[in-house]
């Protein structure tokens, strides 16, 4: 009872109110089986002051990637988030904006939703972008779904080396739509053989650029085979890389979904995240979610509305695109700040500093006795290494020293149980890179 807010005459008046003797009463219809009735050892109640100073020491006890030295990889970056980008994302008319579903009370969020729109058609080669998704596993999620509805055809192909939890995400989804998912090999390069896949039939081909292997994948080349086929070629593409590769849109992708925490988002123990949707316009009744669009009032006045919503909701079921209900609103504006703030310069600097530091971390790893690198060939941002120890258990000794490196990849791919991930951003520098490839080196002694 000193955990109830209630006071005894609280307790008193809904008892009676309910016609029962006790608040054991209330419990009456769960089983006696299942029923605890002895009483649970649960400390006393603490005061503010207190309570206040024993999470502290909780939390004390947990390390994270402001503690340790992170090159933690597999869909969550240690990116550096500008304080402009916190400043002005935290601005009350964001942080507490719901759906903009009255027009005349939302232009600053629907123009910035729009922006965010409009930038993400300018870094991916795309003619239309949605206000965002939940994240970038249902963002593929949606985007296999419009294949499927284009192409009229229920075989969807993922490249081997797509995220492991995308792959899960799209398999769970489609488990009662009747969709044939295939799964194509990975190379000893560690990218898909396109060329040796068949795809008839198939509604769309998924295309991870780079991979989640840090790899480059043949994005032209397997969308050119896509089209042949009469497939559509979906690209899931890190953000992060536009400053310095080609555009999907310009190596023929049809399709471009991604992650978007990197833009303006910290890592947040996996969220909440953003999920980035665009496409071609002949597309556009397909999109899933919500378009803001650009117009004008009655007055001839720049205005902005929500263009397209092609929910159940809105409009009759059957010519739904999709049941998501919203956006993540809050995370796009912030993905748009950084954008901005970046601009085209900023963003090839941020590209070309992760490539440069990727490379010369794949240089001074691959010099480690008993370290060798997985995969050889262009790469971006994520290597993977292999040694003679568990990954699992490497990741956790160099916790201890002060690393935070990973995930170990045999939870994933059997074949891989000595391998993982290690990622490098703008935030490593040589010294934490050399840092890491001694903490390896004593491990490896040591065991």
């Amino acid at each position: 009872m000193d955990f109830l807010p209630h006071t005894p005459e609280d307790i008193a008046a809904m008892l009676a109110r309910l016609d029962l003797e006790s608040i054991g009463d209330l419990f009456e219809p769960v089983p006696a089986a299942v029923r605890v009735d002895r009483a649970l050892d649960v400390p006393a109640a603490l005061d503010e002051v207190s309570l206040a100073a024993h999470m502290r020491v909780l939390a004390a006890k947990s390390q994270g990637a402001a503690d340790l030295v992170c090159f933690a990889g597999g869909g969550a970056y240690d990116h550096h988030v500008p304080a402009a980008v916190t400043a002005l994302g935290s601005r009350a008319e964001f942080a507490t904006s719901y759906t903009p579903y009255q027009p005349e009370l939302s232009q600053g969020v629907l123009q910035a939703i729009f922006e965010f729109q409009s930038l993400l058609c300018d870094i991916y080669g795309m003619e239309v972008a949605n206000a965002s998704l939940y994240d970038g596993a249902s963002a593929l999620v949606e985007a296999v779904n419009l294949a499927v509805r284009v192409t009229k055809r229920d075989r969807a192909i993922l490249g081997g080396a797509v995220h492991p939890h995308y792959a899960e995400v799209v398999r769970t989804y489609s488990s009662g739509l009747g969709l044939d998912l295939d799964v194509a090999a990975v190379t000893d390069a560690g990218v898909t053989d396109w060329n040796a896949l068949d795809l008839t039939g198939a509604a769309a081909i998924v295309v991870p650029y780079p991979n989640f292997f840090g790899r480059l994948e043949d994005l032209a080349g397997a969308a050119e085979r896509a089209h042949a086929a009469g497939a559509l070629c979906i690209a899931v593409v890190d953000p992060t890389a536009m400053g310095i590769l080609r555009s999907p849109g310009d190596l023929g992708a049809d399709v471009v979904v991604a992650e978007g925490h990197a833009l303006g988002n910290p890592m947040a123990y996996g969220g909440p995240y953003v999920g980035l949707f665009a496409t071609k316009l002949e597309f556009v009744r397909q999109v899933p979610g919500r378009i803001a669009g650009e117009t004008v009032d009655a007055d001839g006045r720049r205005a902005f509305v929500l263009t397209l919503q092609a929910r159940e909701q809105h409009i009759r079921r059957a010519k739904a695109a999709s049941n998501v209900c919203t956006n993540q609103t809050l995370m796009a504006i912030a993905a748009a700040i950084h954008l901005s703030w970046l601009g085209p310069q900023g963003l090839h600097r941020l590209g070309e500093t992760c490539a440069r530091r990727t490379a010369f971390a794949a240089r001074v790893l691959g010099e480690i006795p008993e370290c060798t690198l997985r995969y050889d060939g262009p790469r971006f941002k994520e290597i993977v290494i292999e040694t003679p120890m568990d990954g699992a258990n490497l990741c956790r000794r160099l916790a201890g020293r002060g690393y935070l490196v990973g995930p170990a990849l045999g939870r994933w791919f059997e074949e891989m149980d000595r391998c993982l991930l290690i990622a490098v951003t703008e935030k490593r520098t040589e010294a934490d890179i050399r840092g890491l490839a001694e903490a390896i080196e004593k491990e490896l002694a040591e065991r």
